[in-house]
């Protein structure tokens, strides 16, 4: 099924590449071969196959890279995986796929992810789109809605009990709380015929393997994170909509202030999806602030 609108398209080219360990990792890109490279992490239990920036890539030269999690879509589970050893996976599929180190894109969930990479050395510059924060942080506590609150705490207290909790979500589960979630400009996107089938997709792809990829990530995402983010040294621009209310408390407030030369930006009208709705301010911002010699 080819799938192509103003906001995504289909890739141009599908791959799974082998790490030192035997694992595969899933993988696609858009973009020229020879573009700047510029890899993205996913947000919550979505394939490699959702991309974003439809034609935007192309105009600015930009080699968009999308890589599956261990345990959804095409790449192999490791049970058991942390964020640390995500960014080392990583590592290894930049020497692969002739990365270098890439500037890196960490959209919703895969927001701690990208974080990681950037931390590890793995990212020449950062940004992170409707980022999920860390939520678990304690100045976050009275600041989250009753369910979220219960489930990071949850989460802190048994992790492997979370992870079982959160095993038993569906792609189905998945769509229902972003329709259910979101205000009416990302409605307006995800809505859109070619959109929603391109979404889907990547939903019910992100599942094939089961729910156990999918619920290490939210284990990881919705605990503490080990991430030294006060270390981290590369360009960092955090993006959120204004209208956006489910991926940060303070729309990334305290998370800009956490990272020195941090850059935080507030869309006005925007929600929550504006990895698709601005994807050229971002991209052009990231190609902007990675450094030559990459």
């Amino acid at each position: 099924m080819l799938i192509m609108s103003e906001y995504v398209n289909a890739p141009d080219r599908l791959g799974e590449s082998a790490l030192p360990d035997g694992r595969s990792l899933g993988w696609a890109e858009w973009g020229p071969p020879d573009g700047m490279p510029v890899l993205l992490c996913p947000g919550a239990a979505t394939s490699r196959w959702l991309g974003f920036g439809a034609g935007v890539v192309e105009a600015l030269g930009v080699r968009l890279v999308s890589v599956d999690r261990p345990g959804l879509d095409a790449s192999t589970p490791a049970p058991g995986r942390t964020l640390a050893t995500f960014a080392e996976d990583m590592r290894h599929f930049c020497l692969l796929r002739g990365l270098g180190r890439p500037a890196v894109v960490g959209n919703s969930q895969g927001a701690p992810f990208a974080l990681a990479c950037a931390a590890e050395g793995v990212a020449s510059a950062l940004a992170l789109v409707s980022a999920a924060d860390e939520v678990a942080a304690p100045q976050f506590a009275s600041a989250l809605e009753p369910h979220l609150r219960d489930l990071v705490e949850r989460t802190a207290r048994d992790p492997a009990g979370a992870e079982e909790l959160f095993a038993t979500f569906t792609a189905d589960t998945m769509w229902d709380m972003v329709m259910a979630g979101s205000p009416g400009c990302d409605l307006a996107v995800y809505r859109d015929p070619e959109f929603a089938a391109g979404y889907r997709r990547a939903l019910d792809e992100a599942f094939a393997q089961g729910a156990a990829g999918y619920a290490r990530d939210t284990v990881l995402a919705m605990g503490r994170w080990p991430i030294a983010l006060d270390k981290i040294r590369v360009p960092v621009d955090i993006w959120y909509g204004e209208q956006d209310i489910s991926h940060s408390p303070d729309h990334g407030a305290l998370l800009a202030a956490r990272m020195p030369g941090a850059r935080r930006h507030v869309v006005p009208g925007a929600g929550g999806a504006l990895l698709w709705t601005h994807a050229r301010p971002v991209l052009t911002t990231l190609v902007e602030r990675t450094p030559a010699g990459r």
